[in-house]
């Protein structure tokens, strides 16, 4: 699916009866090796609607997509691999757990008709412990000359 080194994506099943259907977004014996997850947050976009380019220095992100219908962009951009760029199909009816290290880039748009929900579970906490520190973001998005366009 994702042929940049360290990007693991997981397909998702989805278990339906009559009373709906459950979805496992990730279990700890199933997470790759060293992640951790520190905290949890579900974020909603509205259709047409792109989050990043963005990269983090040191965080993993462990995004659970259920919902919706995403298009989910990845470029490498560590020292010593190959420029790669992959885009996936995830949400409602690709349900995936997506897990990207530090130095890949990454974005997502809703390239659905309603908006819908994403879940991240990075292993860093956001700005530190008590929101102290420097947020480890390097955005990309404002930048017109960026190689990391969303199309």
């Amino acid at each position: 699916m994702a042929d940049i080194p360290g990007v693991i994506v997981v397909p998702l099943a989805r278990h339906s009866d009559s009373r709906g259907w459950l979805l496992e977004l990730f279990r700890s014996d199933e997470l790759p090796p060293g992640f951790e997850p520190a905290m949890g947050y579900v974020s909603l976009t509205l259709p047409g609607v792109t989050r990043g380019p963005h990269e983090h220095r040191f965080q993993t992100d462990g995004f659970v997509f259920f919902d919706g219908e995403y298009e989910l962009y990845l470029w490498e951009n560590r020292d010593g691999h190959d420029d790669q760029k992959v885009t996936l199909k995830v949400g409602s009816e690709v349900p995936a757990a997506v897990f990207v290290p530090p130095g890949v880039v990454h974005a997502y748009r809703n390239c659905g008709a309603s908006s819908a929900m994403v879940m991240n579970f990075p292993d860093r906490l956001y700005a530190g412990p008590g929101r102290s520190e420097e947020v480890d973001e390097i955005r990309h998005e404002a930048d017109p000359g960026t190689r990391f366009k969303v199309l």
